[in-house]
């Protein structure tokens, strides 16, 4: 178990050393394939919706907290440093986004509510460009367009486009601009701050943001047994902790418009999880379609390689 925590605080007090680095990259692949778990647990919890969001973040808390009060290699000048209010703001834009995701789940198809979700990078690429000052090339702007092509491809036999969906595609929307804004926000931050302090102390304004709205809307707060409690804590420990804990720390050693091209592989890995889950099959259509993000995502690696 201490050997288990010492790797965790290793991993996420790091630090960005380059720009570049294969780790980095590695580390938000392995996050966007934790990430595409979400929406099963969601499904599976009986609680609202921003109250498994919420429940997200409150059971993961105490963990990333345990974490950075054992860290002692932190300073107190380094403490006074902090930049807390960008910390809320990187809560704030979290919370948004979970919000958004969450009630697209729930109002419209997995298929549209994950489709419209991941057009983030389009919003993080004017936004690293306009606010980061990160150069933008045609290379950068053809992985990213290349991995959208693929994933309409891989989603759109599952599309539904209806009038009585369009308030969970407007959602799925939101969440892109939220999920690009919170992104960009942390690809900031990740300039001097690890991805522990990030987590532990953006979480709290993010889950106190949550449990308001689920008051405000009324929702179900109360787990309905033992079976959704377990549904809760995966969701806190496999989508929070293990997927957005590698995916702010990658976030750190990559252009923000690079980082966020990989996470587009999410909507490959939730096909093959339908798929191997609830035998949905794949059609030689959206076989080509993954194919297609795949090759995306391979070339805006070696487009940041080069920077190596």
């Amino acid at each position: 178990m201490q050997a288990g925590s010492e790797v965790l605080k290793t991993f996420l007090l790091n630090t960005p050393h380059s720009t570049f680095s294969s780790k980095g990259f590695l580390a938000l692949l392995i996050g966007a394939v934790a990430i595409a778990f979400a929406p099963i647990f969601v499904r599976l919890s009986d609680t609202g919706l921003v109250a498994t969001a919420f429940y997200r973040i409150a059971l993961a808390l105490p963990i990333l907290w345990v974490a950075l009060l054992s860290q002692r290699t932190r300073s107190k000048s380094e403490s006074k440093r902090t930049p807390y209010g960008m910390l809320a703001l990187a809560g704030f834009f979290f919370a948004l986004d979970l919000a958004c995701w969450h009630w697209s789940i729930g109002l419209t198809t997995v298929a549209n509510s994950t489709l419209l979700a991941n057009f983030a990078p389009f919003v993080v690429a004017i936004g690293a460009y306009v606010f980061l000052k990160e150069p933008l090339n045609k290379r950068i702007w053809g992985s990213l367009c290349l991995s959208i092509i693929g994933a309409v491809l891989l989603v759109g036999p599952s599309l539904e486009l209806s009038t009585e969906r369009l308030l969970g595609d407007g959602f799925g929307l939101l969440t892109a601009v939220f999920y690009g804004a919170y992104q960009l926000t942390v690809r900031h931050l990740r300039k001097t701050v690890s991805p522990l302090v990030i987590m532990a102390w953006s979480g709290i304004p993010a889950a106190a943001i949550l449990l308001l709205i689920s008051v405000l809307t009324k929702e179900n707060l109360v787990p309905g047994g033992t079976n959704i409690w377990l549904v809760l804590l995966g969701l806190a420990l496999v989508s929070h902790i293990g997927g957005q804990g590698t995916i702010t720390y990658g976030f750190g050693h990559l252009p923000a418009a690079i980082a966020s091209i990989s996470l587009l592989i999410q909507p490959v890995v939730a096909a093959i999880v339908a798929w191997m889950l609830f035998q949905e099959g794949i059609t030689l259509k959206q076989g080509i379609g993954g194919l297609i993000t795949l090759s995306g995502i391979y070339l805006a690696s070696r487009i940041s390689g080069k920077k190596e």
